[in-house]
């Protein structure tokens, strides 16, 4: 008796030292052995209480199990609505090499390229992997990387002789030809061209290489000296601010930067901004602009926000009706889906515009778009060069109302000469672009098309 006794007195002081219940990690994964758990448990609540109301029980089962009352509602719904559970699925998407470099790395490629026709020599693959690996600036690729990057750019294979000759295609050749033609015209004019762009700072930004007093021992030798090692670097790169400016041959236009700190994590700052916010800024900066200016600014998403919906094809076929209609386009008779389509691609040229441009032409400038990857030809990316090196070098505290501060200072040390020199660099990049096109013109014109024969008879490629 008394040993049974001391047996319950041992319970006892277990259960007044249980620790409390675990629950389920934030985020972590719900494989399909719990969810089977959580169903058992919802199916013996219900069988004993079949008048529980919905939340409470659901409430219970997440108490008692320790997962979320959102993860358990989620889970007793894919029960119901499937009859069995499932483990998520853990695959990620792995981002392409393509997506892992930046755009100036992408710019360098096509400038690779060009090389190739700025010698009057025609660009394969095997070439351009030895010239990009051969560069210590940009990554190494293996040969089907290179190949994938190529096409991500919009450089295409036209067949020519027993070769294909690597070209870029015809729509991006005609706006960038069209881009110098029309940036030449407006600085004969004697207008003033505004470029503007979007970057970011980190808090963490610091320089690489420091000089290094290798005669320092140690730590407390330098202490003993009254000397510092250093500050020491970030581990991460921290909080991040968003900027965007404008300027001209006069310099950073006075009183058109936009800064703001990041309240996203992504890699793409890009993903900061959007229509609204682009807009409203764009509409403060106008009245500021000199008369009759010209605006040159890339194709980001929020540049090009349409002032009305075109359909496209995964438009709904009822929306494409109604469009067609208001554009007095008459329907008279049972048409199918890419039957609509067609008739929306004969005129949708008509309408497309976009609102900054609208907004730019009210006020009497006008909206030029570089071509895609042509960064190189917007100076402004040598201004944020400039900039970034200056907080980089004098960034200590990594704090991001510091670098706030810093970002102001360097903005306002470069002067309209430094934005003359850039703009200047930026023409000789339009001459080579030039030599570019006339070299892939002439050469290409000069081969002789591909010869196919199709049942017999002699063809041009150009006709199959």
């Amino acid at each position: 008796m008394s040993a049974h006794l001391d047996d319950v007195s041992e319970m006892e002081i277990m259960d007044d030292t249980i620790s409390p219940k675990r629950r389920n990690v934030q985020g972590k994964w719900i494989m399909s052995r719990q969810k089977n758990m959580i169903v058992n448990l919802y199916k013996e609540l219900k069988l004993k209480n079949p008048n529980m109301p919905y939340k409470e029980l659901m409430n219970s089962i997440s108490q008692t199990l320790g997962v979320g009352y959102n993860s358990v509602c989620n889970i007793i719904s894919e029960y119901k609505t499937t009859g069995t559970v499932k483990s998520p699925n853990k695959k990620r998407c792995k981002k392409s090499m393509f997506d892992k470099i930046d755009d100036l790395d992408r710019n360098a490629l096509r400038q690779k390229i060009h090389g190739f026709w700025m010698k009057k020599e025609l660009p394969t693959i095997d070439k351009i992997l030895v010239a990009v690996n051969s560069d210590p600036a940009l990554p190494n690729f293996k040969r089907t990387t290179m190949y994938e990057m190529i096409k991500k750019l919009d450089f295409v294979f036209t067949k020519r002789k027993r070769c294909s000759v690597l070209t870029e295609r015809e729509d991006l050749l005609v706006w960038r030809q069209n881009y110098l033609y029309d940036i030449r015209k407006y600085r004969e004019e004697g207008r003033t061209v505004y470029f503007l762009d979007e970057t970011w700072v980190n808090a963490g930004d610091c320089v690489d290489k420091l000089r290094v007093d290798k005669s320092i021992r140690s730590k407390h030798d330098a202490f003993n000296r009254g000397l510092t090692t250093g500050a020491t670097n970030p581990t991460g790169k921290g909080q991040r601010l968003i900027v965007l400016h404008i300027g001209s041959h006069k310099g950073f236009l006075e009183g058109g930067l936009l800064c703001f700190v990041s309240k996203k994590n992504s890699a793409d700052y890009h993903d900061e901004m959007n229509g609204d916010n682009f807009h409203n800024w764009f509409e403060s900066i106008i009245p500021r602009l000199d008369p009759n200016s010209v605006i040159v600014l890339d194709n980001a998403p929020y540049h090009s926000v349409r002032t009305e919906r075109i359909p496209t094809s995964s438009s709904k076929k009822e929306f494409i009706l109604s469009w067609l209609r208001s554009k007095g386009v008459v329907i008279d008779r049972p048409m199918f889906k890419p039957q609509l389509l067609a008739k929306v691609k004969e005129i949708k040229g008509k309408y497309v515009s976009y609102v900054v441009d609208n907004m730019a032409k009210d006020a009497g400038h006008t909206v030029l778009r570089l071509p895609p990857y042509h960064c190189e030809l917007n100076p402004i990316e040598l201004a944020w060069a400039m900039v970034k090196k200056n907080v980089k070098q004098n960034n200590t505290t990594f704090k991001i109302d510091d670098v706030r501060v810093l970002l102001n200072t360097a903005i306002e040390r470069v002067t309209s000469e430094n934005w003359k020199n850039f703009i200047e660099h930026v023409k000789t990049e339009e001459n080579k672009l030039t030599e570019v096109d006339k070299n892939m013109d002439e050469i290409i014109d000069s081969l002789e098309p591909c010869i196919l024969t199709i049942t017999g008879e002699t063809s041009d490629s150009s006709d199959v």
